[in-house]
């Protein structure tokens, strides 16, 4: 089980969430791209000049025929184990005007639902589940910094 909390850091302050934590850069050999299942991967993902580029559209199919997801194309990160110990996802983030529902970022492996944290954008304001974090309205069409800590506890 994972113990989080969100902290909203103003960019002006001068803390660094980042010290003390080992950097693991997203590689191709440790992540997985799922898209709809009927769309070639360079349809609806692009890696260029540093920015992985992924996009979605309501009417596409889920990523595989026996899914009953809803449409998506993601980024899976594969390789490493999320039940202990202390974790940190940094990135950065554009949601183009007019996306709702986009779910930004998910952790798995809650104890009573599939997922831990879910951060998703819902008429410009991210959120967390469903519930706005009003210090993060409308972030529509400009670049985020997101960075999640997670603590995951054996037993709990």
């Amino acid at each position: 089980m994972a113990a989080s909390s969100i902290k909203i850091f103003d960019t002006s302050e001068s803390v660094d969430p980042t010290v003390g934590f080992i950097s693991l850069p997203l590689k191709k050999s440790n992540f997985q791209i799922q898209r709809p299942y009927d769309m070639p991967e360079d349809q609806r993902y692009s890696f260029i000049d540093g920015v992985h580029k992924l996009w979605v559209f309501k009417t596409d199919k889920p990523h595989s025929p026996e899914s009953h997801t809803k449409p998506r194309t993601e980024i899976r990160i594969l390789g490493y184990d999320y039940s202990s110990g202390i974790w940190q996802f940094e990135g950065y983030g554009f949601v183009p005007n007019g996306t709702s529902g986009v779910c930004i970022m998910q952790v798995f492996g809650a104890g009573h639902h599939a997922t831990t944290l879910m951060l998703r954008v819902y008429d410009g304001t991210l959120s967390y589940y469903t519930t706005p974090l009003p210090a993060v309205p409308n972030i529509y069409d400009r670049w985020f910094r997101l960075n999640v800590i997670m603590m995951f506890m054996l037993g709990i």
